[in-house]
């Protein structure tokens, strides 16, 4: 793997031209390229389209305008990939799926435009679990994702070609999307940052959808500071998106430093820390440890946890049912059986557990009567091998279940919640902390993210490469 400076690091020099945006996408696109020179078995599978000709163009306009003193922010000139099921205007936009092998928005997400009025280099789309509906990565029309750290197991997903391509050095950020924990599993897998923001923070016009009531759309980075970065370019009121909220956005990069002596943390042990892998419990404990004293309280608590998962269902069914009458052949076979499951959902089970899903969220606030965030596992187990569920396919949607039980009831509530390294199996697989917190709240989460980060795991990684400077 390579591992590059983070955003944080660079935009301060990118701004007084001693390194540049043109030089940075060019290492990119060749570190990308290398990983395809088997295009019949790429190593890691991570990118389904490159953009590099348009990339290279958007580097140079980037770099122009920097030299003039045109410095937008900290993501100008900066190479970021995209989730293959974010819009792209005349750029491919396939899900994964051999039914839009071939399909070309005519506009960008409301996302990708907010990447690109901030500065940012879009350098391709990368591979998912077809339209995002499961946590492998192994059920797409463009071939299985492989985990940078090992090859032979998962990245989780259904963003699992968003955090290998970050985790791998491929790109310095990516942009996912988190149903169930579709951001988070795989940062916790890779061993990267995965930010799913509160719903409604992020809009999510013009990005293909699983479930319009859990969909959320968020950062994978390499560093806590960056997904700061990224969702402070991302984030804000889309009027056109219905699921948007109107509500103030905080400055996500200066709140980092402030200090988190006064945070009360809470523990939930039921759920979330049952039936976890060894190496996982073993790692997480040490990192409540470690946290102990970065805060003012850390202590068990019980929470109710919602596992019904009708609305997502009859939504996945709603939106392919014409499709899926039409072409079932165009699907993979399991995305299809997966998505048939929801045309057994009756319309008044659904308004039904529509309402309770508000209902769940208008009283996620007394979640946080009495502490300020909460902490779990991201993922009870690390990353299974891929032949191990090719072996046994009927295995695989029991195992991807397992692997998003405990970030799933955060898209269930709407709350923001983050997925930060925290240790790695004696394997070398990363193992991740999920740290979680009230609606609207994306603060209070990256800074005792932040912490950990510096406090704990700083010295952990190999130093950084050093970015090539402008001619």
């Amino acid at each position: 793997m390579h591992t590059l400076e983070s955003i944080s690091e660079l935009a301060p020099r990118i701004r007084r031209k001693k390194v540049s945006p043109v030089a940075l996408t060019r290492d990119c696109l060749d570190r990308i390229g290398r990983d395809r020179i088997d295009k019949a078995n790429p190593t890691l599978n991570a990118f389904i389209t490159v953009t590099a000709e348009s990339a290279l163009q958007e580097a140079r306009s980037a770099e122009t305008e920097i030299a003039r003193g045109q410095w937008r922010g900290p993501l100008h000139g900066i190479p970021i990939a995209l989730k293959d099921l974010i819009d792209t205007a005349g750029v491919k936009t396939t899900a994964a799926s051999a039914l839009y092998q071939n399909r070309v928005p005519t506009e960008d997400a409301e996302v990708v435009r907010r990447l690109r009025q901030a500065g940012a280099v879009i350098i391709g789309k990368n591979n998912l679990h077809e339209f995002a509906y499961g946590g492998s990565s192994l059920v797409s029309f463009f071939g299985d994702v492989r985990n940078p750290h090992n090859t032979e197991h998962i990245t989780g997903g259904s963003s699992g070609g968003s955090a290998a391509a970050v985790t791998a050095g491929l790109c310095y950020a990516a942009i996912g999307t988190d149903t169930a924990g579709s951001i988070r599993e795989p940062a916790a897998l890779c061993g990267c940052v995965g930010l799913k923001p509160t719903y409604g923070r992020v809009s999510a016009r013009g990005v293909l959808p699983l479930s319009w009531s859990l969909d959320h759309v968020g950062p994978i980075t390499s560093t806590v500071s960056d997904a700061a970065i990224v969702l402070q370019a991302i984030a804000g009121y889309d009027a056109l998106d219905t699921s948007s909220a109107d509500v103030p956005i905080e400055d996500y990069v200066s709140t980092l430093r402030e200090s988190t002596k006064n945070l009360r943390i809470g523990i939930p042990r039921k759920h979330f820390y049952d039936d976890l892998d060894d190496e996982v419990s073993q790692a997480v404990e040490k990192a409540l440890a470690e946290i102990r004293p970065l805060v003012a309280e850390l202590r068990d608590i019980d929470l109710d946890v919602p596992t019904d998962r009708a609305v997502q269902l009859a939504e996945s069914y709603a939106y392919h049912a014409e499709n899926v009458a039409k072409a079932p052949e165009l699907y993979q076979p399991e995305t299809l059986r997966r998505i048939r499951l929801g045309e057994k959902i009756s319309a008044a089970e659904y308004i039904l557990r529509r309402r309770e899903l508000e209902e769940a969220r208008r009283r996620a606030h007394e979640l946080f009567a009495d502490i300020d965030l909460l902490l779990t596992p991201t993922i009870p187990i690390p990353a299974l091998r891929i032949a191990d569920l090719k072996k046994d396919p009927e295995a695989l949607r029991p195992a991807e279940l397992v692997l998003l039980r405990n970030t799933r009831p955060f898209n269930v509530w709407g709350l923001p919640a983050i997925s930060i390294p925290c240790g790695s199996t004696k394997n070398g697989l990363p193992i991740g902390l999920q740290i979680a917190g009230p609606q609207w709240r994306e603060d209070l989460v990256l800074r005792l993210a932040q912490a950990f980060e510096q406090e704990v795991m700083e010295g952990r990684t190999p130093s950084s490469a050093q970015p090539p400077a402008m001619s």
